[in-house]
């Protein structure tokens, strides 16, 4: 009798075990369905996605970059920001669950407008000569690659000099400078690169072409914002044996980025050098009359001859420094250009939630002129 029972009981066991198995086996996810997918372009390459699926629990995107991972999103909007102008492949899966999804495909292009990345169409132009001078060299970034006159200093500066000496929060990298449209183009993106939350990029002269006296003209468009630092200028070509400030430093342009007065819409000139075995500097500024510095292309010059510097905003002087003391030795020897634009730092103070990115410079010519 017991043995009887407990063949029962295992049988009603078993019974129960299967069905409930065979209960789970046969629960089927649906599919998700309807899959719907807005595009919207908003300001300085941002996308924003809007997603709609029924039976959906969550979206995967994956936005087109090459070797770009595919972003989970559980609600029904993502955004993402384009740096690059080109055509992008966006695809998006709806799924019920890992192994159930649906997939659609969009393209989207993204120019240099929607970028931000568009050029002033006015400002200042100056002449190709002046009397009593020549031009000795040029660049006015033809074609689509930097000449062989300069080269890229990448990095954040360390470890000899962090931050490049000013606690600057940028990684300066190759790929945010680019030729076009007879421009050269620096660009500032906030992105995480080599440790840093900002990128952007510096070249030099150094090496390839360094002078000594003459007329400088530079005509850029600056960028603008909180944060923001660009700067056309020029270190000794002694920087390798004296170091700095010993080899002398003149800043033929710089802006400190920011909406206040003094900030956009004015330019600096200034000199550093040593001054009894201590750093020393002299500098000027010169505020627009209206709008500010990204508006329009301006010039941005100096005149050097062995007695003074002096520094011309539209060919209207604003700063000058005597040379002639014996300290001043530093600013009658060789230099070579650095063009930048630094993200942050001692001067400009670090980027807020009113600067946009991304940014740019625009560097149309740099023209250099010697007395005949």
């Amino acid at each position: 009798m017991n043995k009887i029972k407990f063949l029962h009981y295992l049988i009603i066991f078993s019974f129960f075990f299967y069905s409930c198995g065979e209960g789970e086996d046969t629960v089927v996810e649906p599919l998700p369905s309807g899959l719907e997918v807005l595009i919207s372009k908003e300001a300085n390459g941002l996308v924003r996605l809007t997603l709609q699926a029924a039976n959906t629990n969550y979206f995967m995107v994956n936005f087109g970059i090459p070797n770009s991972d595919w972003i989970r999103v559980n609600g029904n909007e993502v955004t993402y920001s384009y740096t690059d102008p080109g055509r992008y492949n966006i695809a998006v899966q709806a799924h019920s669950s890992e192994s159930k999804f649906i997939t659609a495909f969009s393209i989207i292009t993204m120019s240099n407008s929607d970028l931000g990345f568009e050029f002033p169409q006015s400002g200042f132009e100056s002449p190709l000569e002046y009397e009593g001078y020549q031009m000795v060299w040029n660049d006015e970034f033809e074609g689509n690659t930097l000449s062989e006159d300069w080269v890229f200093e990448i990095g954040d500066g360390c470890p000899a000099l962090c931050g490049w000496g000013n606690n600057e929060l940028q990684y300066y990298r190759r790929e945010n400078t680019e030729v076009r449209d007879g421009y050269l183009i620096i660009k500032a993106l906030q992105e995480n690169f080599g440790g840093k939350n900002f990128t952007s990029s510096r070249i030099k002269t150094q090496g390839k072409k360094s002078f000594k006296y003459g007329r400088i003209d530079i005509r850029a468009a600056l960028p603008k914002g909180q944060g923001l630092w660009p700067a056309l200028w020029m270190l000794g070509d002694n920087i390798t044996e004296v170091g700095w400030p010993f080899c002398g430093e003149i800043d033929i342009m710089e802006m400190v980025g920011g909406s206040q007065d003094g900030k956009d819409n004015t330019v600096h000139g200034t000199v550093h050098w040593a001054s009894n075995g201590n750093w020393a500097n002299y500098g000027g500024s010169k505020r627009l009359d209206q709008g500010i510095l990204n508006d329009k292309f301006h010039v941005f010059s100096i005149v050097w001859d062995e007695g003074k510097i002096v520094w011309l905003l539209d060919n209207v002087a604003f700063h000058e420094i005597d040379t002639t003391p014996q300290d001043l030795n530093e600013f009658r020897e060789s230099f070579f250009f650095l063009f930048n634009v630094a993200v942050g730092g001692n001067w400009p103070g670090s980027p807020d939630g009113t600067t946009e990115f991304p940014q740019q410079m625009a560097v149309d010519y740099v023209r250099v002129f010697q007395k005949n």
